[in-house]
């Protein structure tokens, strides 16, 4: 029996063991109208939560927001300093606690202190040489400050720059073998010191060392416990699993680090609990997960 079949009866058999006693189909909380006021959102598309417990959202709009994790709007609002080629789609923090923003569309990152001021632009040369960037999906730092930053377009790449913005290395091609990518949506460094790659359209997680050596991959294209389609966003909670959400199929699904699914949660629909083509993801210090709903003009918030 091969590898993935071993983990796909363990997941099985850890979801008939939840039965009766897994989470409840209702979000504790649901927030989010649309609109263009502040404090309102147009498909909010990146999430992430800063050192002060605000989360900050980007929309189909262009503006960057920051609320409480009650839902309030805390502001400030800003914009990149263009927009009129597309919005941002991925944001960050820095180990210092600032703010990244892959203004994708300018094959750059921006770094903003959290009243709005840029502090620090990288890259903004479109190529695929050093230094040089395609879409901007997704961008992470490590505790030495080497961010890595995910590409898809012109280059299905990712690439390792120092904290001055300084090229150190880059892996990936377009392809759907291990190794090779096919639309990057997001990346989320691990426990294990490991960086986890949403792999979107190859329906999969592929798991790295820092220095670009593949550890494993995670799921394979479909519905059921385990299988994954389009995966847009990953997080890690409190304890050490990963929340995966999944834009095909309308839920998010939780896995330990080796890849057994612990669970899932949502469905395609309107109401509390479901989702319309959620983007993004993002765990708070007390391991609720808030889950961006796009389409929904929303964010709910569960726990599972």
């Amino acid at each position: 029996m091969s590898d993935r079949s071993v983990l796909r009866l363990l997941s099985l058999a850890l979801l008939l063991g939840l039965v009766g006693c897994g989470p409840s189909s209702e979000p504790d909380l649901v927030w989010g109208k649309r609109g263009v006021l502040d404090g309102d959102v147009v498909r909010p598309r990146a999430a992430v939560i800063d050192g002060e417990d605000r989360i900050w959202i980007v929309d189909f709009t262009a503006r960057i927001q920051a609320f409480s994790l009650d839902g309030e709007y805390v502001g400030p609002t800003f914009t990149p300093p263009d927009f009129r080629n597309g919005r941002p789609s991925g944001l960050g923090v820095t180990r210092e606690g600032k703010l990244i923003v892959c203004d994708s569309h300018y094959n750059c990152l921006r770094i903003y202190e959290a009243d709005g001021t840029l502090l620090k632009t990288i890259g903004g040369e479109k190529g695929n040489g050093p230094g040089q960037f395609g879409y901007v999906s997704d961008a992470v730092q490590d505790a030495d400050g080497t961010f890595f930053i995910s590409e898809f377009g012109i280059n299905e790449r990712i690439t390792k720059v120092d904290e001055s913005g300084k090229f150190l290395a880059t892996w990936g091609k377009s392809g759907t073998v291990e190794n090779e990518f096919n639309r990057i949506r997001a990346l989320a460094l691990g426990p294990d010191d490991c960086l986890y790659v949403a792999d979107s359209c190859n329906h999969r997680i592929q798991v790295f060392r820092k220095s670009g050596e593949l550890v494993r991959v995670i799921g394979t294209e479909g519905t059921e416990p385990g299988e994954l389609k389009y995966p847009y966003d990953l997080a890690f909670g409190t304890k050490g699993d990963l929340y995966v959400v999944e834009r095909g199929n309308q839920r998010v699904q939780k896995f330990s680090t080796a890849g057994v699914s612990l669970g899932i949660w949502g469905s395609s629909g309107r109401k509390p609990g479901q989702l319309a083509d959620p983007w993004a993801l993002v765990v708070d210090k007390k391991g609720r997960i808030h889950v961006v709903d796009t389409e929904n003009h929303r964010v709910q918030r569960i726990k599972f």
